[in-house]
């Protein structure tokens, strides 16, 4: 069994439509291996995302994020050249590519570098201070201390 139906899940729950496609677009992204990627976790909030894109130049590819959506396109420009050359045998993909990574909430995308047939994308997870943890200062006051008003003691 290759796919997953998740039919039974919009006729059953309420809310989770969003989990239902991400399910469907991970079933349907894993039948295309071409071009072949790595993620890779870099550090706790950094990650890493390198594909084989060998063949392709920098002004043929293209890098867009979109509602936390990451998609990279390869689209190889038209040569007369290459179209006048008689392969015997033609093992290079060198065809047009469509990837996509669903990122998480607060993902966003660093960096972008081209070297040696690999294209990596760094990501971040950036979180905004109001989520972020921090630490609540607790105020006591001893026992026969008056509190101070404008620098001096209560009378």
């Amino acid at each position: 069994m290759r796919t997953i139906d998740v039919s039974p899940l919009y006729r059953s729950v309420v809310g989770f439509d969003r989990l239902a496609q991400l399910l469907e677009t991970a079933s349907v992204d894993a039948a295309s291996g071409y071009p072949p990627y790595n993620i890779e976790r870099t550090d706790e909030n950094a990650y890493r995302v390198e594909i084989a894109v060998a063949g392709f130049r920098a002004d043929e590819l293209n890098i867009e994020v979109k509602e936390n959506l990451l998609t990279v396109q390869g689209r190889k420009a038209a040569n007369d050249e290459a179209a006048q050359r008689r392969f015997l045998h033609r093992g290079l993909a060198e065809r047009d590519f469509e990837r996509r990574f669903q990122l998480a909430d607060y993902v966003i995308v660093t960096e972008a570098k081209l070297a040696d047939g690999l294209l990596s994308i760094s990501l971040k997870r950036e979180l905004p201070e109001a989520l972020k943890p921090r630490r609540i200062e607790i105020a006591t006051t001893s026992a026969g201390q008056s509190p101070l008003i404008e620098g001096e003691k209560a009378a």
